[in-house]
Order: structure tokens, then C-alpha cells, then sequence
């Protein structure tokens, strides 16, 4: 079989924040891929204002580089677990990984998920010891760790006997022998590169036979619409060719046999390939390359483009993740909609979020028939709160109601998802930690000591026990603790989850809120609100230090007396109040309350707004 011996193509694998964009920012330096005199961020990569502010990547991103008369495709991967159903679809496009591992953490959950798939699919990873410069470094240990994890995840002897490669991606360099590290300024990537081009094997390119690639992701724009990527496996297209899209689906859950759903004639209206970040339009595009294809109107992951001739045999479809955790998107009925944007009706919110399911093919939509809003259902927390600050920074206002998983019934019996959580926190707050997560239905899997003052724990638990969770973490923890998490199936229902354990303080009148009250509120719990802000009746402005709702009225003033001068109020003291971000609010909201997303603000309510209308709603609900 044909080989495109100059074509490399692999993909950088790893928990979040290892350090796969910051050494994706290495490797463009030490190839030159930008001018000597360029100006370059940092984490060029993560090219998304959200990537940016949170410090991790959202979706993969492809570039490519030159070395010695080699062209190297890299795809930067996604780390978050909820993320995670993209990497596994892009291992598909690549011939190898590298893997990162950081030199002081270690293997951690989400290198376990990506490392399994990588094997699974029969790829030959070469591993990165990154960060080893730090004091914290443990590179023996990180090392032996992440060879115990290939033997426990079934690696074949040639996938154990992986390539090592030790370096910081920080600081642009890499050897293939620790006694190697630079003393001086003589850095560079030079042992990554040559270990590349030696280990990961050329792409099969039969340029003669008929045109045959797979999607692996897509992209859309308004221009051309939906954009098929894919490596091509053999053959070669050209810019206006015609080709066939095949549909198939599995027709057994256990991926047993597949059937096709549909095909079509149609023509490469635009091919393009990567070049350094950009995409370039490409006349031909031959067998062993990465590239985007448009021309079809719809498109789906794991469609089959391929020459006529091929006609009748297309590949097996790609597994798509199905999502765990659902919420509503609804219209924003309260009485300051429209004040601080665009309040979205239902259509303008049904036409955003197709057009998000255009390119993000993990998220589902669902219309139940409700008036004011339908149902979206995503991988994970994080995913759908990425979603409503996109839309909220492009100007809409709307409201969502709190995350809930999505459940099964197999065998008859209900199953929920459930998750691996894995915990790094100081040895004091052990105790805390194993409370809290026992209450929410955790079980213990394994403890180690990390020999740095900190305890790792192992924790099997469902999704919904996480719902609300890493906030209060943080707070049990003072800010120490480390929580990440993975999804790893379904399993039997493990029953009640006791909710937030304290009530909502409810604004009774709409108004600005006045120092005197809040001064005698914060008494009774812990405000989410400031003197001067616009509340309205039915708006949550604080957390209740009981369990029950208060009903409260933060407007209200202190009138002047012939007793009392009105300018005592101005020695309040007031507590700072607790400012909710919008993971927190998603995080901390109960099933009968909402949030309010705006472009300026987010606001936590009660979703019947009206507190005798919500009394009736109440004793309607069975006892």
C-alpha cells in the first residue's frame, strides 16, 4: 500500500490545563511559522475570547508545520471531560498521539478516557513528560504511572513500548534523555520533531484509487454552510469535482452492523487545507491530507464522501457521545426583558441554537410544546454554560432553568449517568470532603498520598451529585482543592440527592434596593445584591439562612423623622455581597427557580414570578 511519506498527522492528547496549547505555541516557534518580527500571542490556539478567559480549549483546532521537507498536521485537542466526545471522533483524522502528561500530576482522569480510545483504536502514542523544570516535577513517578495505565488499559507490547520525550512546553524545549536538559539558552523542539517524523507512521495514500474520506468534525459559516473535515483515505479531490455523501447508522447499539440512510450527488464547491492556522483553498487535495469540504446542504459526522464509483459502500458511521445532563432555554418574561439587550422570543431562540447544532453536533434539542422555551441537552454543565455565554455576549436575554441528567431504563431497571471524580485536597479537609460527597451518593474507589501535602481520592459518583458541587468544594477547601471528573456510563439509580439546604430571600416589590434594608436582610442570610440595583418582584437577591423561602422587600426606605435624622444611613455597614457568576447561579438555583442571562448581568428568580401565583403552584405538587 502507497504511503504519503512527507505528510505527518497527530494529535495532542491530555488532561485539562497539562499544557497542550502552550506547546503548540513552542513548536510555531522552533518551526518559524511566524515572521521573526510577528506579534504573537500567547496560546495562539485557543483563538476564542471564552478559551481565552477560562484558559482551556473549547474545540479542536488544526494547524500545521513544516520541518525538514516534512509537513506535520497537529490537531490541539479539547481536555475537558465534557469535551470529550471530540477528541474521541478526531483520533479518526490523525496516525498517531501525543500524549502530555504533566510532570507533577501525573496520569489524571481525562488521560485515561483519551489514552483508552487512542489504544483502542490500534494508534502507537508517543508520550511527553511536560513542566518537568518545576520543583513539584516527580518525573520517575509521573512516568512509571502512566506505563501502569497502558498495561491497565490493555495496551499492546508495541503501544508500551511508547517513546519518551521530557520538556517544558513553557519554556520551548524538549530532549529525548533527562540527562539532556538545556542549562543554557540553547533550546529548542528539535528531539519532538525528529521523533515525529521517526515514530508516527506516513499516512495510507493510494492517490490512484477513487476518492474516499470520512468527517470527523464540522465547522459552518453563512456563506457555505455546513463544512466537512476528514483526512482522505485514498485518491484525490478536486474543486468542483462531483462526489457522493453517504448517511449510515448503527442498527445494533453494540455497533454489530449499520445500514445507509441516505446519499446524494453533489459537488465540491470549496476545498481547503490547512497552512500554518490558516485555511487555504486548495485546487486538489490528495490522499494522506487533512482537509474542508463544502457542497453538500447537509452534512453529519461520520458521513461518507467518496467517489461514484464507490457507490454502495460506504464506512461504518462514528459514534456520536449522547448527552447526560438537559435544561430549558427560555424566553425572558420578567419585567426589565429587553432593558440590557435583545430579549429573545422562542423562534429567535430556536434559530440560535440550530445554528449552534450545525457545528456542534454533541448538543440536542428537543421542543416539548411549551409556549415559552424547549429543551437542550448537552454533554456536561460546562458545555451548555460555554453555549449561553456565547449568546449572551452576542446580545440576547433569555432565561434557563437548572441542569438535570438524563436517564435510562435498560433491563427495566432506571440507570443514570454516573461519573469518575477525582479529588486532590489538603489532608485537613479530607474530612469534609468524604461528608459531602457521601451525601451526594459518592462511593470511594481508592486514596493515594501524594507525598506534597495533598491526598488524591478516587470517587465513583453520579452526574447529578455534581450538579452544585465544585463551588461549595472550593469553599470546604479555601481554594486548595483540585476536582476534575469523567463520564464512564450508566448505572442504577442510587436515590434521592438531598438539594441546597437553604431557601431563597424573594424580592416582594420591584425598585432599587436601599442600604437601610439590606442592612436588616443581610441579618438573615447572605445578599447577592448591592445598594442602588433594580430588583423586581419575585427576583432572588439572597441566599435565606433557613431552609425555607423568605419573602422580603429590599426597596423599602427609611423615612426621615423629627426624631431620627434620615443621614444615619449613611454609617451602614454592609457585608460585600456574593456575586453570581453564571456557573455558580446554574449551579446553585433550585427546580422551581430560573436564571436571568442578560449582557450585562445575571439574576437569579423564582420562574413564577407572582408569590400568591406560586403558593397555588405549590399545593398542586403531591405531598
Amino acid at each position: 500500500m502507497k504511503r504519503a511519506d512527507t505528510i505527518r498527522n497527530i494529535a495532542i492528547i491530555a488532561h485539562i490545563d497539562h499544557g497542550k496549547t502552550t506547546l503548540i505555541d513552542s513548536i510555531f516557534r522552533a518551526a518559524q511559522v511566524f515572521r521573526q518580527n510577528a506579534r504573537v500571542e500567547e496560546r495562539v490556539m485557543d483563538s476564542n475570547e471564552l478559551e481565552r478567559e477560562k484558559g482551556i480549549t473549547i474545540r479542536a483546532k488544526h494547524c500545521t508545520v513544516q520541518w525538514h521537507g516534512h509537513h506535520i498536521n497537529i490537531v490541539d485537542t479539547p481536555g475537558h471531560a465534557d469535551f470529550s466526545g471530540e477528541v474521541e471522533r478526531i483520533l479518526s483524522t490523525v496516525d498517531s498521539v501525543l500524549l502530555l502528561v504533566d510532570a507533577g500530576e501525573g496520569p489524571m482522569p481525562q488521560t485515561r478516557y483519551v489514552l483508552s480510545r487512542a489504544l483502542a483504536m490500534g494508534i502507537d502514542p508517543i508520550v511527553f513528560i511536560n513542566k518537568v523544570d518545576r520543583k513539584e516535577a516527580d518525573v520517575i513517578t509521573a512516568l512509571n504511572a502512566t506505563f501502569d495505565l497502558f498495561l491497565e488499559l490493555g495496551a499492546t507490547d508495541k503501544q508500551a513500548d511508547f517513546p519518551v520525550l521530557y520538556g517544558s512546553g513553557l519554556a520551548g524545549w524538549a530532549v529525548k534523555d533527562m540527562n539532556d536538559i538545556p542549562r543554557g539558552p540553547e533550546k529548542g523542539m528539535d528531539a519532538l520533531f525528529d521523533t515525529v517524523i521517526s515514530y508516527v507512521p506516513p499516512p495510507l495514500a493510494d492517490v490512484d484509487a477513487p476518492f474516499l474520506m470520512q468527517v470527523s468534525t464540522i465547522t459552518w459559516n453563512e456563506y457555505t454552510g455546513r463544512i466537512g473535515c476528514g483526512k482522505i483515505l485514498q485518491g484525490r479531490i478536486r474543486k468542483g469535482e462531483e462526489f457522493l455523501r453517504t448517511s449510515t447508522r448503527w442498527d445494533q447499539e453494540d455497533g454489530t452492523g449499520f445500514s445507509i440512510v441516505g446519499s446524494e450527488l453533489t459537488k465540491a464547491v470549496q476545498v481547503s487545507m490547512i497552512q500554518g492556522l490558516d485555511h487555504i483553498e486548495a485546487e486538489e487535495a490528495t490522499a494522506g491530507n487533512i482537509v474542508w469540504i463544502s457542497g453538500p446542504k447537509e452534512i453529519d459526522i461520520g458521513d461518507t464522501f467518496s467517489s461514484p464509483a464507490l457507490e454502495g459502500h460506504p464506512l461504518p458511521p462514528l459514534n456520536i457521545e449522547d448527552p447526560t445532563v438537559s435544561m430549558f432555554f427560555l424566553v425572558n418574561n420578567g419585567p426589565f426583558a429587553g432593558q440590557e439587550g435583545q430579549a429573545a422570543t422562542l423562534r429567535q431562540l430556536k434559530a440560535r441554537l440550530q445554528r449552534e447544532m450545525h457545528a456542534n453536533v454533541a448538543l440536542r434539542m428537543e421542543d416539548l410544546g411549551r409556549p415559552d422555551g424547549i429543551k437542550v441537552s448537552g454533554r456536561g454543565e460546562l458545555q451548555l454554560a460555554i453555549l449561553i455565554e456565547e449568546m449572551r455576549r452576542e446580545g440576547m436575554e433569555f432565561c434557563v432553568s437548572k441542569p438535570e441528567v438524563i436517564t435510562t431504563t435498560k433491563g427495566g431497571v432506571l440507570c443514570e449517568p454516573m461519573e469518575e471524580l477525582v479529588v486532590d485536597v489538603p489532608d485537613e479537609f479530607q474530612g469534609i470532603v468524604f461528608e459531602k460527597i457521601a451525601q451526594r451518593k459518592g462511593r470511594v474507589r481508592e486514596i493515594q498520598n501524594l507525598r506534597t501535602g495533598l491526598i488524591r481520592i478516587l470517587f465513583a459518583i453520579p452526574t447529578r451529585g455534581l450538579i452544585g458541587y465544585r463551588g461549595e468544594f472550593l469553599t470546604d477547601t479555601r481554594g486548595l482543592g483540585i476536582m476534575t471528573s469523567r463520564f464512564t456510563g450508566y448505572a442504577p439509580w442510587l436515590g434521592e440527592i438531598s438539594s441546597r439546604n437553604r431557601g431563597s430571600l424573594v424580592s416582594m416589590d420591584t425598585g432599587e434596593a436601599t442600604s437601610y434594608q439590606l442592612e436588616n436582610l443581610q441579618q438573615r442570610g447572605v445578599l447577592f445584591i448591592s445598594p442602588m440595583d433594580m430588583v423586581y418582584a419575585g427576583m432572588i437577591v439572597g441566599e435565606n439562612s433557613r431552609g425555607k423561602d423568605m419573602p422580603c422587600n429590599p426597596t423599602k426606605r427609611k423615612h426621615a423623622t423629627n426624631i431620627r435624622s434620615s443621614t444615619k444611613e449613611f454609617t451602614t455597614k454592609l457585608d460585600v455581597p456574593r456575586r453570581m457568576t453564571l456557573e455558580k447561579a446554574l449551579e446553585w438555583i433550585a427546580e422551581d427557580e430560573l436564571v436571568e442571562v442578560t449582557p450585562k448581568s445575571i439574576r437569579l428568580r423564582k420562574s413564577i414570578l407572582d408569590e400568591l401565583e406560586r403558593r397555588k403552584a405549590a399545593k398542586r405538587l403531591p405531598s
